[in-house]
């Protein structure tokens, strides 16, 4: 921590947990000549606390400061800030040639007769290996195991180097692979919702609160926003300079707010609501922008809901998409088994602080709206390309019909079939051949997994069975998944469907799906077919 010049007289200190925390008051500062910001968004208020906590004359002025109170005039700004996010978020691909250069840098540091121990993370880095592993194994209870073991033999190099990079750095932590992928393991585990820090001052340790925030590398790090975590993705080179304790250069941004009301219809999921809210959010035009949400639809949904509308940040275009703590925050952090301390922190924090959100309080000032009634929501599906491209699950058949003759060009193709060798069936035009429950943005929402496990066990019960053309895998986004589907007892019909577990980690995502059998492979390949997969829960 370095020591702020609080130009604004705005630290104060607050008891919670059994302990006394430093914080730098956003009521304080309100009083202190920083008149009307209680009005700004939830998300603007953790980037002023940020600057207040970091003011230091040169890289956060005290115009800074003002600056974004000065952002309520026009809704918008064109003033420059300095973000100093609390930690940083890798996954393996990207996480390697962070440590590569600190391992670079200790080696100049070493040749110019320094101390390389003195080479550390300024700001605390978890790295999470999850996009290494492919599905080469799939429909059997051993297909875990094997995955693993493949992955490790092709990336035991790797691995080695992280793990010692786990050891060799300070402020640096290693998630091993078969854990999760990393927005999960941050949601579930890593997040705190108010991040704490000691430093010495004046011979004597203080402990300090303020907002957990964070960049990461990778594009769905917002999943993380739906905890009242603040952060998005960003390049490698922004990462590593977050790391080594370097400012993020940012204009103060345009927030959008969204407001949700009614609640979700039965039979209707929190993915059939992102997509439509993505839908949304690409026409209104977000790119750049913060997007925040409010309203009275919030009290309606869980926190693995929130989190799934987050996630899709990236698809809708915005830089963030932030909920504000509340009552529903406070249940999930107690829910992954978070200390009791920190829960008790972290509400009375939000609440000194004036960002816990309360039903029925003024809705802050956006730069512009937008509105959705949930109850208008239907079960949908995105296709045939990219995720924003929402379809009515009622309209799905015409829908790939339509897209197969404009789109793939194979009109009056609907019908033909073409044999697979050394099989007893035929391949045609959309037929699935890769069904894969997985996905950040499902796996981390209990209920649309639960819902997965039933729709299997109805199946199971009606004696229906899995196409043999279809590669099936199940590669949640943590280990709870397994545990709770376990628990239920609903493994047994995903098993016996095909869906076993695969592996913990970003698979047919991110192209890890691993090869098709070859003879299916190359009927495709052959014919020119135009197939699908389904990347989602099925």
């Amino acid at each position: 921590m370095t020591t702020s010049l609080d130009s604004f007289r705005t630290r104060r200190s607050i008891a919670a947990g059994g302990k006394s925390y430093v914080y730098f008051s956003l009521q304080a500062a309100e009083k202190k000549g920083l008149s009307g910001l209680s009005r700004l968004p939830f998300s603007l208020k953790i980037l002023l606390e940020n600057l207040l906590r970091h003011e230091d004359g040169k890289t956060v002025r005290a115009d800074d400061i003002r600056g974004v109170v000065r952002w309520l005039d026009e809704r918008r700004s064109d003033r420059e800030i300095a973000f100093r996010p609390a930690r940083v978020l890798m996954q393996d691909l990207t996480g390697v040639p962070a440590v590569v250069d600190l391992a670079a840098m200790r080696d100049a540091m070493k040749n110019l007769g320094g101390d390389p121990e003195k080479i550390n993370p300024l700001a605390e880095v978890d790295l999470v290996i999850d996009h290494s592993v492919m599905v080469d194994n799939f429909g059997a209870r051993n297909s875990f195991k094997k995955n693993v073991e493949i992955e490790y033999q092709r990336n035991q190099e790797r691995y080695a180097f992280l793990r010692w990079g786990q050891k060799a750095f300070a402020n640096f932590r290693v998630v091993p692979p078969g854990t999760g992928i990393c927005h999960q393991v941050n949601l579930e585990y890593l997040a705190q919702t108010v991040w704490t820090r000691s430093a010495k001052e004046k011979g004597r340790t203080v402990n300090y609160a303020f907002p957990d925030t964070l960049v990461g590398t990778d594009s769905h790090t917002t999943m993380v926003n739906g905890l009242s975590v603040l952060g998005w993705g960003v390049g490698g080179i922004e990462a590593e300079a977050a790391m080594l304790g370097q400012p993020i250069s940012m204009l103060i941004p345009e927030v959008v707010g969204f407001r949700l009301s009614g609640k979700l219809r039965e039979g209707v999921t929190a993915t059939d609501l992102v997509l439509t809210v993505t839908q949304m959010l690409r026409k209104k035009g977000v790119v750049g922008k913060f997007v925040e949400f409010f309203g009275p639809g919030l009290d309606e949904l869980a926190l693995e809901d929130r989190a799934t509308i987050s996630n899709m940040a990236p698809e809708y275009g915005a830089t963030c998409g932030f909920f504000p703590i509340d009552r529903e925050t406070l249940r999930y952090l107690k829910a992954t088994a978070r200390k009791p301390t920190r829960v008790a922190l972290v509400e009375k924090y939000a609440k000194a602080q004036g960002i816990f959100r309360k039903s029925g309080a003024a809705d802050p000032v956006f730069t512009d709206m937008i509105a959705l009634d949930m109850n208008d929501v239907e079960p949908s599906l995105a296709g045939p390309a990219r995720p924003q491209d929402r379809v009515a699950l009622s309209n799905a058949s015409q829908a790939f019909l339509t897209a197969l003759s404009s789109t793939y060009g194979k009109k009056g193709e609907e019908d033909r079939r073409v044999p697979v060798a050394g099989a007893d069936f035929t391949l045609g035009h959309g037929d699935i051949v890769i069904a894969a429950i997985t996905s950040c943005t499902n796996t981390s929402n209990p209920s649309v997994m639960i819902g997965a496990g039933l729709v299997a066990q109805k199946a199971v019960a009606r004696g229906l069975t899995v196409r043999p053309w279809v590669k099936t895998s199940l590669a949640p986004g943590s280990q709870v998944v397994t545990d709770y589907l376990a628990r239920s007892g609903l493994d047994k019909a995903l098993d016996k469907l095909g869906f076993s577990l695969v592996g913990y980690g970003c698979t047919t995502c991110i192209g890890n799906s691993g090869p098709l059998p070859d003879p299916i492979a190359r009927a495709i390949d052959e014919s020119d077919l135009v197939e699908a997969d389904r990347k989602s829960v099925v």
